[in-house]
């Protein structure tokens, strides 16, 4: 807040109009930039351990070939249990091996 009052100092030069105008301008620029924020800050978190159906949809691979794949052990694994997960870097790391 205190920059916020700065800048609309400087830009109003004593003019009242425009000091008014520069304060309204920059409440709007704020309360905009919160609101993206708090939007951004919710909805683009992405988990970095993903379930076989998730790898699937990020490879663009059925969820059998994505099982295939685990089974002739070309994607490593995590395992917790029953539960079997794939780090979202292994499955960079198999794109990029798989260009050509």
């Amino acid at each position: 807040m205190r920059s916020q009052s700065l800048l609309v100092e400087s830009l109003g030069n004593g003019d009242p109009a425009v000091s008014g105008l520069a304060k309204a301008l920059a409440g709007e620029v704020a309360s905009l930039l919160k609101l993206e924020l708090a939007r951004l800050s919710v909805a683009d978190v992405q988990p970095v351990l993903l379930d076989v159906k998730q790898a699937a949809v990020y490879l663009g691979r059925s969820e059998q070939s994505v099982q295939h794949l685990i089974f002739e052990k070309d994607l490593p694994v995590v395992r917790k249990g029953r539960r079997v997960h794939l780090h979202r870097s292994d499955l960079d790391a198999w794109i990029e091996k798989n260009k050509y």
